[in-house]
């Protein structure tokens, strides 16, 4: 008999430790860099990680590098969860790389934050708008940007600065142009023909990465770009004297968003995660610490005086782009853009 209780123990002993092993076993998160690292390392990992004993790893990247991360780790998937703006999000669940979210608190989401079947939920409304660097406006005596229209003035030779278009903000801007020119997403070309013509002489560089645009204003290098209002309220959180536009014509809506990733294994603890990031209280951390637009109706936000929030009526007007479209014809712009454009 003590030889059987032995062996229970010794095989108790064995799964206790194998899910303290699991418990351990690193829970990979994929997104954006930048401040919004910041933000998830030091506010939002923390406390899940010690609720649930899990190590946490950020894998940093724009939307396009993680898509394109998890189509390279097809057969093997490292990631666990994956951070991606609203239309790669919809390349990234097209391509099978989302599995449905179980237990979301659906009656506390605004319906903008939910996607088909589940497989995705937003985290944050940003809005593409303008920033601009107050001081040098004003020692300029410049007025503040209004419209779209103001990125084509001459005066701002070599000081603007646009994310290139495989960034969500990049593509904002070339579609907004073409349907300044009669254009929109079905009809591309005079987008193209106005950066070409009239905004790309006033383009300092097409800046992917967050870290080199908060230099490129600190360095005084620009002093006007097409950026996401949650990122410009970083930057002006740090004291730097950025303000944010919504031009008159309207900003537009990029919605974060978070799937866990599908896969033969999945980490225990995804599912719980993603759930986490729609929760009141890091909702309300996203919306005070990096100006997102809350998606949970409990969160706390309070908006900012020099960066205004997508919340309210700011949110209700945002501008939507056809992402079904945009996503058939992503490849072939991109090619275009690079041949055109970023020569």
């Amino acid at each position: 008999m003590g030889k059987v209780v032995a062996v229970l123990a010794a095989a108790t002993l064995a799964a206790a430790y194998s899910a303290a092993a699991g418990a351990q076993q690193k829970l990979v998160v994929a997104g954006y860099g930048g401040s919004f690292e910041d933000i998830m390392r030091q506010e939002i990992f923390p406390a899940f990680g010690k609720q649930h004993g899990v190590e946490l790893d950020y894998v940093a990247g724009n939307s396009t590098n993680t898509v394109a991360r998890l189509q390279a780790q097809k057969s093997n998937q490292q990631v666990d969860v994956a951070i991606i703006d609203d239309g790669p999000m919809y390349q990234a669940i097209a391509l099978g790389f989302c599995g449905p979210i179980q237990g979301l608190p659906k009656d506390d989401l605004y319906g903008t934050a939910l996607y088909k079947d589940d497989k995705a939920v937003a985290i944050g409304i940003v809005a593409t708008g303008i920033m601009y660097n107050k001081k040098v406006f004003e020692e300029k005596k410049w007025a503040p940007p209004k419209s779209w229209a103001d990125l084509k003035d001459p005066k701002y030779k070599q000081q603007l600065v646009i994310p290139p278009l495989n960034n969500t903000y990049g593509l904002h801007a070339l579609v907004q142009y073409a349907r300044e020119g009669g254009g929109g997403e079905k009809k591309i070309d005079p987008g193209f023909k106005t950066f070409k013509d009239q905004v790309g002489p006033n383009v300092l560089v097409y800046e992917p990465s967050p870290g080199k645009m908060t230099e490129l204003f600190s360095s005084g290098q620009a002093s006007i770009a097409v950026w996401g209002s949650g990122r410009v309220k970083a930057f002006a959180d740090t004291g730097f004297p950025v303000g944010f536009v919504y031009p008159s014509e309207g900003a537009y809506a990029l919605l974060s968003s978070v799937c866990p990733v599908a896969k033969s294994k999945p980490h225990p603890l995804a599912q719980a995660f993603v759930n986490y990031l729609v929760s009141p209280e890091v909702q309300t951390k996203l919306a005070n610490s990096y100006g997102y637009g809350p998606v949970n109706k409990k969160a706390q936000a309070k908006d900012d005086p020099n960066v205004p929030m997508p919340i309210g009526e700011r949110a209700a007007k945002l501008i939507v782009i056809d992402w079904d479209t945009v996503n058939q014809n992503r490849d072939d712009w991109n090619k275009r853009w690079t041949r055109e454009i970023e020569r």
